[in-house]
This record gives structure tokens, C-alpha cells and sequence, in this order.
């Protein structure tokens, strides 16, 4: 008997397990199932990360990446407010993230620090999307374009931040899970 139809512990065979759409193989999503908004932060994470190996200015990259390959499918006013905030706001996004790493800024991967300032700067500055969906989408960013393990890193870290910007909403979501 396959592994599929076996029987659980009431004794009743499970249906069969059903194939994940929207996915790839390592789990990230597929771009056909990206949302505008999605696409928008990966395109600001490309152009933070001009901005921070190559010091490369915010009108720049912007007239760089509007050049690329599905910019039409983003949401650019979101993109410019993620690229020209971050850019713009990079001391104040720096001091809100240092205390909560156990190591320098410095020695973050670029990809890693571009995640955490856009969920940094969203989690300010972007009141209309709910700090949950802040955080699975820079980690879904980190999975796909970071390290082996560097989402957990940036999962960790915006975790921490998300109750000192986003405080009510924290708690009150926190609380709906408790009753």
C-alpha cells in the first residue's frame, strides 16, 4: 500500500497528498503567482543592493531597473517609496536594526540588510500592509535571493523590531491568538 492511502491512527486512509501550486522546488513562489506589490520589493531589494556593494545613487539605479525585464508587472509607487525611502532614511534604518543583531551591520550580507530595511521601512511607513505580511514577504525575499539560512536571520530581527513599530497591531493580533 502506498504511503499515500495509508491508514492514519483513526484508521481511515488519508486522501492523497495534493501538489503545492505557485511554488518552485525550493519552496520560493514562482513569479507567475507574484503579486504587483511582491515584485515591487524585489526590484527595490535589487536596487538596494546597487546602492550598498556599489554606493551606486537612488536616480540611477531607478532609471536602471525601470529598464528591466517585468518592472511593468510592479507596483512602482511602492517600489519608488521602498528604493528612495530606504536610500533616504539608510542612518535611521541602520540604528533601528543594529541593536537587535548579534553582530555588526557591517558584517551582514547585502542581501540580508536590503531585506531588513525594507521591512524595516514598511513596517514604518507602510500602515496599510499588516506587519505579518511585512515580515513573510522580506523573508520570502531572503529565501530567494539571500543565503542558505539568512532568512531566519531577518526573521529574527524584524520580529524583534515589528513590536516597537508596529506595537497596537502586535498585541492586538497576539491577543486574538490567546482567546
Amino acid at each position: 500500500m502506498s504511503d499515500e492511502h495509508a491508514p492514519t491512527s483513526t484508521g481511515k486512509s488519508r486522501p492523497p497528498r495534493q501538489k503545492r501550486t505557485g511554488l518552485t522546488s525550493t519552496g520560493v513562489r514562482k513569479a507567475a503567482s507574484k503579486s504587483a506589490r511582491s515584485r515591487s520589493r524585489e526590484f527595490a531589494l535589487q536596487g538596494l543592493y546597487q546602492h550598498l556593494v556599489g554606493r551606486n545613487e537612488a536616480t540611477a539605479i531607478d532609471m536602471f531597473t525601470r529598464d528591466l525585464a517585468g518592472f511593468h508587472k510592479s507596483d512602482a509607487l511602492h517600489y519608488d517609496a521602498l528604493l528612495h525611502g530606504c536610500i533616504k532614511l539608510e542612518a535611521d534604518l541602520n540604528a533601528l536594526i543594529a541593536p537587535k543583531l548579534d553582530r555588526q551591520l557591517g558584517e551582514l550580507s547585502p542581501i540580508e540588510q536590503a531585506c531588513m530595511w525594507i521591512g524595516a521601512y514598511e513596517l514604518m511607513y507602510c500602515q496599510d500592509v499588516p506587519w505579518r505580511v511585512v515580515l513573510n514577504e522580506v523573508i520570502e525575499l531572503a529565501k530567494e535571493f539571500g543565503g542558505t539560512d539568512g532568512h531566519k536571520y531577518v526573521n529574527g530581527v524584524l520580529n524583534a523590531l515589528a513590536p516597537e513599530l508596529r506595537a497596537a497591531e502586535v498585541q492586538a493580533d497576539k491577543a486574538g491568538k490567546n482567546a
